[in-house]
């Protein structure tokens, strides 16, 4: 193996800036001990430069065994035992030796096979369970395992005892069907997964002539894991070598780097290989590299720093334009910090045009007319900024924006429900909205929701999600941004929730029941507050996620007792769940991405400032106008989308504003508050804008077309904010928005009429469209267009009202 010199290494790898000189080196472990288990234990190696930053050395070092009769080591820097007695294994790197000294008591094997704790890591790490192989529902060519391997007994009986046997032959242990097939040697649809003279091959080969056992219940199990290194500063192109070692209920520890899966919660920052190395990407940001190993969890973070240092501090983002008078530390203190270690650069603050339009987008999903925006420029009052937030926050189009948002949510849907049930649903949703209800009684009144379906709206929810599991896992997602509807089948392959958990939430919903009466049918909630874990048979009672069972007494609602922890401060989801949506709204990114997936596997990418953010909720008790204005009124949120030579690939840490595709519905308002053509739509009274439309089924084309959600489920996802050829050639070619554009009675017609002057003709188109006053350089291009034939003066006010409209400045949030 040719060893090169650090620094020639990471030039290879594509790093613009040359690495510090390795000043010192150092192993880990420094000394391996084998005792029978068979195992095998990899060595990392580390460099510290003369910046004294760490530095991965693993895959640039030699690695040599003074004895292979007693331990091998391959150039990875695995260390396997052979045969009894010590040795040391010599470790050459960056002009630096080191030896690790190794002891075999035993190289045999000790203790009896293990099913679970053998074979199922094998068939995770080879794909076999994988759900697109014979982890899926109905199997895979007849043999059928359980997905991820969370049902061990289902999975042995499959493999010993189905298909006559002969998947395990003890007696010919390589004529067994399980290993042929692994290793290619008869036709296999997943191709050759193992060689024959792999050690997983040789694992199950023995496995199977032992008899193929499924062990004892005494055997240790699996009680966690453990990731080495927990987290490092890589460069730009940087690697890392992570080893994963598992605690058994017996107190041993074993290497599993092997058969541990590996995951990268943003390939596009850092990617990792199924060996667990992990590469660095060419853009600065904080990864987490999520860890498994039969069903425990570990995280990996990287920091990823620009290449080249800052050579002054992080510019004030206060008084560049004048309008923020001091930084708040609680929101643009953490990003600030988080941006010095990522040695970026923030954009400075965002022009009053740029902000009043960003403002009416993000707090009312409306467009402000042009008469709004010059007024609000003409403003010279200091607390303009904040002052315009507290005029949004009461205006009508709030409730209706946020009541948009909430019913897509919470599954406002007429096929469902019928029309006055998921009207009366809406309207409850809009009610709490307008009245500045705190968040907390607002999910109060969602999950313990009961009464006549037909008076008491929020009860409609348990009519949309009808069974106790479906509710638990949708109001879950909701308020508390955890994903754990897989766990009714499997442990979550990426999370700590197990089948109970799932099985506990559930319970709080088992009693509810829909009965007619003589006010119509009515949520009841009787019967007893219990679920069934189907694999084991057991009752599970009401449990709250990650928390102490419940107690309820006979009679009550168990929901009580659930909303009760849902908005306790103790509660560690709930507050900072809230956060996280709102800051994606009026950011575009989540500090947890995707919003509603909260898992220790996934951690946000500043801790700090989310929270911060929850803390503002919980000081304001909830209050999400409070949260909003401390949004707004933060110098991160009022960064211009202009990028600089540091953050133009910055998407990730709000250090520039990023370009965002606004909502349907919204953005069919924009079309005709622009055009000053109202759309009427079917079966709704006219002067109904689309945020206001309360039926996510109304019939509407732009609105299918731009990606407004059916409500099928809970998920944030289901609203399609991704562009398309589609979307763009409806804009440009569409007859329903060219009559708009030409209406005799919209605006550009009376623009037309009452402007004589093509400059202030030009001033307003722009002030319509794009809430600011033309460049001095568009001002000459619009009046040389609209002056050059005065009997199409109006014709070339449509056109150019045609051009800004299908603008991306118009189209996007910015």
């Amino acid at each position: 193996m040719v060893i090169l010199p650090i620094a020639i290494v990471f030039l290879v790898a594509g790093v613009v800036a040359p690495v510090s000189e390795i000043v010192d080196v150092s192993v880990d472990p420094v000394a391996i001990r084998f005792d029978g288990v068979p195992s095998r234990r990899l060595i990392l190696v580390e460099g510290t430069d003369s910046a004294a930053r760490t530095v991965d050395l693993t895959r640039a070092t030699r690695f040599r065994s003074l004895d292979a009769n007693v331990a091998s080591v391959d150039e990875e820097g695995v260390v396997r035992a052979i045969g009894r007695g010590k040795t040391s294994v010599e470790v050459e790197a960056s002009g630096f030796s080191r030896r690790v000294e190794i002891t075999v008591e035993r190289s045999a094997r000790v203790g009896n096979w293990n099913f679970e704790n053998d074979i199922v890591p094998i068939l995770s790490r080879l794909g076999c369970n994988a759900s697109g192989c014979h982890g899926k529902a109905e199997g895979q060519n007849g043999f059928k395992l359980s997905v991820f391997g969370f049902d061990p007994p289902a999975d042995h009986a499959a493999l010993t005892r189905e298909s006559r046997g002969r998947r395990v032959f003890p007696a010919a242990p390589e004529q067994s069907l399980l290993l042929t097939k692994m290793a290619g040697l008869v036709p296999h649809g997943g191709g050759v997964r193992a060689r024959r003279d792999s050690e997983d091959y040789r694992t199950v080969r023995d496995w199977i002539a032992a008899g193929s056992p499924f062990g004892a219940a005494s055997d240790p199990k699996v009680v966690s894991i453990r990731v080495e290194p927990r987290e490092r500063r890589l460069v730009l192109h940087g690697t890392q070598q992570l080893r994963v070692t598992a605690r058994y209920s017996d107190g041993r520890e074993l290497d599993v780097t092997a058969h541990a899966k590996f995951q990268s919660n943003n390939e596009a920052l850092a990617a990792v290989s199924v060996e667990g190395l992990v590469t660095a990407g060419e853009s600065p940001g904080d990864v987490a590299v999520m860890t498994a190993y039969l069903g425990s969890v570990d995280v990996f973070r990287a920091l990823i720093p620009r290449a080249d240092r800052l050579g002054a501090k992080l510019k004030s983002a206060a008084g560049e334009i004048g309008t923020v008078d001091s930084l708040d530390d609680r929101i643009d203190g953490p990003v600030l910090r988080k941006l010095k270690k990522l040695n970026i650069e923030p954009s400075g603050l965002c022009t009053d045009s740029e902000y009043v339009r960003r403002a009416y987008l993000d707090v009312i999903g409306t467009l402000p007319t042009a008469d709004e925006t010059r007024r609000f420029l003409a403003d010279r009052n200091p607390a303009r900024r904040a002052n315009l937030i507290d005029e949004l926050l009461s205006r009508p189009e709030y409730a209706d924006f946020w009541a948009l948002k909430w019913s897509d949510l919470l599954r406002v849907d007429r096929e469902k429900l019928g029309h006055k049930r998921a009207f009366a649903f809406y309207r409850r949703i809009r009610d709490l909205v307008a009245e500045g209800a705190p968040l907390d009684r607002f999910a109060r009144e969602i999950v313990a929701a009961e009464g006549p379906l037909d008076e008491v709206g929020p009860a409609n929810f348990f009519k949309v999600a009808s069974q106790p599991g479906e509710a638990a896992g949708s109001l879950a997602q909701v308020f508390l941004g955890v994903r754990i509807a897989c766990a009714e089948c499997h442990h979550h392959p990426y999370d700590k929730w197990a089948q109970d958990d799932y099985y506990g939430m559930k319970a709080f919903f088992a009693p509810l029941v829909v009965k007619p009466g003589p006010r119509g049918e009515a949520l009841l909630a009787q019967g007893e507050a219990v679920a069934i874990n189907p694999r084991t048979g057991r009752k599970v009672f009401p449990r709250p996620l990650g928390a102490n069972p419940s107690t309820v007494a006979s009679g009550e609602d168990p929901r009580e007792a659930l909303a009760d922890w849902l908005v306790s401060a103790d509660n560690p989801y709930f507050a900072r769940n809230l956060a996280n949506r709102y800051w994606a709204h009026f950011l575009g990114r989540g500090l947890v991405e995707p919003v509603d997936d909260f898992r220790d596997t996934n951690p946000p990418s500043n801790p700090e400032l989310l929270d911060s953010l929850a803390k503002i909720l919980l000081k304001n008790r909830f209050d999400a106008r409070a949260l909003i204005r401390s949004i707004a009124g933060s110098a991160t949120y009022q960064r211009s989308s202009h990028p600089n030579e540091t953050n133009r690939d910055d998407e990730q840490n709000n250090s520039r504003a990023t370009l965002r595709r606004v909502e349907a519905e919204v953005l069919l308002d924009m079309v005709c508050g622009t055009t000053g053509v109202a759309e009427k739509f079917p079966g709704v009274p006219a002067g109904v804008r689309a945020i206001g439309l309360w039926d996510s089924k109304t019939t509407h084309y732009f609105l299918r077309l731009f990606g407004r959600p059916a409500r099928v489920t809970t998920c944030s996802c289901e609203r399609n904010a991704e562009p398309g050829v589609g979307q763009v050639l409806h804009l440009l070619n569409s007859p329903a928005i060219q009559a708009k554009l030409t209406h005799e009675a919209g605006s550009i017609a009376r623009l037309v009429r009452r402007l004589a002057d093509d400059n202030a003709l030009a001033d307003e188109l722009y002030l319509t469209f794009l809430s600011r006053f033309p460049s001095h350089e568009e001002r000459d291009v619009a009046t040389l267009y609209l002056s050059h034939d005065p009997a199409r003066r109006r014709q070339a006010a449509e056109d150019l009202a045609w051009s800004l409209l299908n603008s991306i400045e118009f189209l996007f949030n910015h």
